[in-house]
């Protein structure tokens, strides 16, 4: 019997710690889905969700990430038009100047009120979600 199950992600919300405001780190992608993105990937075989969530944050970045919690699971089917994945959301903390690399084309770091309107996938729900527990402390609602 062959079995066909989601594939697990991370996604990384990285707050620049040393920036006023605490703005976050979003990349445009290089590759299919074109838009802007939280910085994240696929977790390698082998692999903790939390060393993905840092590799994958250090690869897109340049930055290396202290995590600071486990934000919340994302598993819409629908989420990502590529195949069904599961999202595990990171929230992290780091310092120094980001670069773009690996699969980020550009990357730019933006404040709340300054999210761009092409993000890929479903990181509009998630960046709601994150800036309503930010600003609220209200965690998302299953």
């Amino acid at each position: 019997m062959t079995y066909h199950n989601p594939t697990p992600t991370v996604d990384i919300i990285i707050e620049l710690a040393d920036r006023p405001h605490r703005p976050i780190v979003l990349i445009e992608r290089r590759n299919i889905p074109y838009g802007w993105a939280i910085p994240g990937g696929f977790v390698d075989c082998g692999e903790s969700v939390e060393t993905a969530a840092k590799r994958e944050a250090l690869e897109e970045t340049s930055l290396n990430v202290e995590l600071i919690e486990q934000f919340y699971v994302y598993s819409d089917p629908d989420r990502d038009p590529r195949q069904h994945t599961i999202s595990i959301v990171f929230l992290a903390s780091a310092t120094g100047e980001p670069q773009a690399a690996d699969d980020a084309k550009n990357l730019q770091f933006f404040e709340s009120w300054q999210i761009p309107d092409r993000l890929c996938f479903d990181h509009d729900r998630i960046l709601r979600d994150y800036w309503r527990y930010r600003h609220y402390g209200l965690r998302p609602r299953l």
